[in-house]
């Protein structure tokens, strides 16, 4: 029987066009070699032009599907996307919470989705509070956008020393490890920053920015992504500098797709192996 993969667990919304959110993890987690399960958190009405309409699921049902889940399978790693809801933030936290001693849960990689890439607001002003106050310190590592961070920290989050500076705000704030995607930028900066007992150290990844309209969902394959390098018992720099390649590789592979902002190409490395396989059979 073969060797059985690591398990990674999503917790985040429904996008039925598959760009982003629980099938787009699902796809990143598999393209990762691990296998994936997940809680939904919310449905939504979007597509490849935006976010239309959000239905946030039952704070019991979250509860339900994480217990039933965690009582079942050794969990290696978990992705937190989408939450919607000052609720459904409640439900997930608690949850984690309440895994003390030998069951607490590895690996937690937190995105804070707050807006969608059109504008809709992904999470309330009171679920923001709620997961600074809660999620923060219980997560291995956080992955906001300059964006996000900007919001969260109530800082300028334009260039890297600005980056470094709002690092430092979430440390204060309680994230242990913090990762902000720079994406947006000129220059695809990404800043990873972590306290160890000598105090913050922080690195700088850089690559030149993709210029492509596949851009949809980077951010939920980023932080999927790194859960899965932790889940393989990486450390977060290896764990950091593999996201940004997968991630940079599935936009550079991506392909026209709508109306609106085509999603990456979470698959990518499946087309890779497939012109190997035919190369190979040519006489």
């Amino acid at each position: 029987m073969a060797e059985s993969p690591q398990i990674v667990l999503t917790i985040a919304g429904f996008d039925p066009s598959s760009g982003a959110g629980i099938t787009a993890d699902i796809k990143t987690i598999a393209a990762h070699g691990c296998y994936g399960v997940a809680c939904v958190t919310a449905l939504t009405v979007q597509s490849t032009t935006g976010v239309r309409r959000v239905e946030p699921v039952s704070p019991d049902l979250i509860r339900e599907t994480l217990e039933e889940l965690f009582a079942d399978l050794p969990i290696a790693a978990v992705h937190i996307g989408m939450l919607g809801t000052v609720k459904v933030v409640r439900a997930v936290a608690e949850f984690l919470e309440s895994r003390t001693g030998k069951a607490k849960l590895p690996n937690i990689v937190l995105d804070p989705v707050l807006k969608s890439s059109s504008g809709a607001d992904l999470l309330d002003s009171p679920g923001t509070k709620l997961l600074v106050e809660k999620l923060l310190p219980q997560v291995a590592v956080l992955t906001p956008n300059v964006d996000e961070a900007a919001y969260l920290t109530g800082l300028k989050v334009t260039a890297e020393d600005e980056m470094r500076a709002a690092a430092e705000k979430l440390h204060q704030m309680g994230c242990n490890a913090v990762v902000i995607t720079g994406g947006h930028l000129e220059k695809a900066i990404d800043l990873l920053s972590f306290t160890t007992k000598k105090g913050v150290e922080q690195e700088v990844f850089k690559a030149e920015r993709v210029r492509s309209n596949a851009t949809h969902g980077t951010g939920c394959a980023f932080a999927t992504s790194m859960a899965c390098h932790l889940a393989q018992d990486r450390g977060l720099a290896e764990a950091t500098l593999l996201a940004k390649t997968y991630v940079t590789a599935a936009i550079a592979a991506g392909f026209p797709l709508g109306r609106g902002t085509a999603p990456v190409h979470h698959l990518y490395r499946m087309n890779q192996q497939r012109r190997a396989a035919g190369s190979g059979n040519k006489s």
